[in-house]
């Protein structure tokens, strides 16, 4: 498969510290990739790099064989990269059609009004906020907000979806919904990067997983490798003997 995004030797820094430290990893065209490690770990900084809000200080960051380290959000948007947000902002005063409206408007064809609803339309249907269209996005209860969040980001076509966290909040039921929507739109043909701290669920999802720790890539590879890699366990998964409820995989939510 031919990788769309490919960060090599990636550092940033804020004065002294440095929050991501000489990171490399690729994702592959179809391929959902999960980002894992401890708090602090240099996950959200990554994410923040990668798209635009931080510049990196070393290395670079290739999207669909272009150069991005050092484009702005909006270009990064606009070539079909989006991402949601750990801490969900909805704009509370705009109905739920009209938030995810500004996100194509402002996404990957840069779409007029009339279009832009249209597309916001199909994708409130898409990610199952069809029937809230109307209703105010303060109105929406958390699992609604993190739904509401994708879909802004789904209305700007990207080929990439950056997912920051999108099931910390949620309860069972709608943990197992998230993660199949995650799955649909990964069969739609956007590939996916996302941030996760509910293991099982990470673990169900991905290609493959990601791990750092204190900013430092410390291993990679396919979930049943990940979940067994003795520094893995030790810096964040835990006791050894506690990998196997780590890498048990509900049927259910098994990526196909």
């Amino acid at each position: 498969m031919n990788a769309i995004l490919e960060v090599r030797g990636v550092t940033k820094r804020f004065g002294g510290l440095v929050a991501v430290s000489d990171v490399s990893f690729s994702i592959a065209e179809g391929e959902i990739v999960g980002l894992i490690g401890p708090n602090g770990a240099g996950k959200t900084t990554l994410f923040n790099v990668v798209n635009g809000v931080y510049k990196a200080n070393e290395g670079t960051i290739t999207f669909t064989g272009k150069d991005i380290t050092r484009c702005s959000p909006d270009k990064v948007v606009h070539l079909g990269l989006a991402r949601t947000h750990q801490v969900v902002k909805p704009l509370n005063d705009l109905t739920v059609l009209d938030n995810v409206t500004v996100g194509a408007c402002f996404g990957r064809e840069y779409l007029d009004l009339a279009a832009a609803h249209k597309v916001a339309s199909e994708v409130l249907q898409q990610v199952g906020l069809g029937d809230r269209a109307g209703l105010m996005a303060r109105s929406l209860t958390i699992a609604g907000k993190k739904r509401l969040e994708v879909a802004r980001a789904l209305a700007a076509k990207p080929k990439l979806l950056l997912l920051d966290e999108v099931l910390a909040g949620l309860n069972p039921t709608e943990v197992a919904l998230m993660i199949e929507l995650v799955r649909k739109i990964c069969d739609s043909g956007v590939s996916v990067l996302m941030i996760e701290h509910l293991m099982q669920a990470i673990m169900s999802l991905s290609d493959r997983i990601v791990v750092l720790n204190l900013g430092r890539k410390l291993a990679e590879g396919r979930p049943d490798e990940v979940v067994h890699n003795s520094e893995v366990v030790e810096a964040y998964l835990g006791f050894p003997d506690k990998v196997h409820e780590w890498s048990r995989v509900d049927k259910l939510t098994r990526r196909k």
